[in-house]
């Protein structure tokens, strides 16, 4: 054999030498890869807890690593927190009111349509009628979720917080008052326990503004039930202006206490029984109207 001939035979045998030990190297690598998933597997099914350990740490790097590659901080849950929902997925009725009152009051349809969609399903479990509790929201707090009257009246429908703190227990303290949905769950059941007390739907007005001893409740109960009637027509199909004042008919003569009255239908008023409208310049809270009342709110829920 020629020195070349010996020459290759050698390269042939190096590189066959070299590629056996390669795969020899690689099935013991890929064995003890397997031996290791394995080992792990076992541990995890053995221990949750650190299986819990390791998922929190995985899911901590790869939410570092996301917050490094865009430069700012994100909150998974945030959407999840935000009280807000498309009012093109609501049912055709509580879109029309979502839509009105957004116009109306000048707030983002978003959020109100979570609101709608919450007073429609409360109503639904308390046989309230849900534009009832709409209309006591526009005219407490104008869908102000963060409202506070001078006496501590807080949030959308204005609950007197010390005085109905018992309520908030559920939601985590007093103040979750401030989250619309949470406000809107004490304010119902206060009401209910108004309108149960009074025997009435007006009367449970009177009692939940706190001028159930007082000689009037200075329009209170009209301007609710006139908001009322007005979102009644408006979820009945009707066009409805977002300036309109008309005013909902009121009793000539309370009414007998009976069983409580916990849902109502406004029907159009006769002309001979329509209170004159408030002037356009009114005040819409009662708080600002009869100061004397909002103080009456305080000891008579507490009762």
């Amino acid at each position: 054999m020629t020195a070349s001939g010996k020459m290759l035979a050698g390269i042939r045998t190096f590189t066959s030498d070299v590629a056996d030990g390669f795969m020899e190297l690689t099935h013991s690598s890929f064995a003890l890869l397997g031996l290791g998933v394995a080992c792990v597997c076992i541990t995890m099914a053995a221990r949750p807890d650190l299986r819990d350990k390791g998922e929190e740490h995985l899911r901590t790097w790869l939410f570092e690593r996301h917050v490094a590659s865009i430069g700012s901080p994100i909150e998974p849950g945030a959407v999840d927190r935000a009280t807000a929902a498309n009012p093109k997925d609501l049912p055709r009725e509580q879109a029309k009111v979502a839509f009105w009152l957004s116009k109306k009051y000048r707030v983002a349809p978003e959020p109100i349509a979570a609101l709608v969609s919450e007073a429609y399903s409360i109503g639904s479990r308390t046989k309230l009628d849900p534009t009832l509790i709409l209309a006591i929201m526009a005219i407490e707090s104008s869908f102000n979720p963060f409202a506070q009257s001078s006496v501590g009246a807080q949030g959308l429908m204005q609950v007197m917080t010390r005085v109905h703190n018992d309520k908030y227990d559920d939601f985590g303290g007093n103040h979750a008052a401030f989250d619309p949905v949470t406000n809107m769950r004490v304010g119902v059941k206060v009401l209910q326990e108004c309108i149960a007390r009074a025997g009435s739907l007006e009367g449970g007005l009177r009692y939940y503004v706190g001028a159930a001893n007082l000689p009037d409740d200075g329009g209170y109960a009209t301007k609710v039930l006139s908001e009322h009637f007005r979102l009644r027509q408006v979820a009945n199909g009707q066009n409805v202006s977002t300036t309109a004042m008309t005013p909902a008919p009121m009793p000539t003569a309370p009414k007998p206490a009976a069983a409580p009255m916990l849902s109502t239908k406004a029907t159009a008023p006769a002309a001979s029984d329509l209170p004159a409208p408030a002037p356009a310049n009114a005040p819409t809270t009662v708080e600002s109207e009869a100061p004397a009342q909002s103080s009456e709110k305080v000891a008579l829920l507490s009762h």
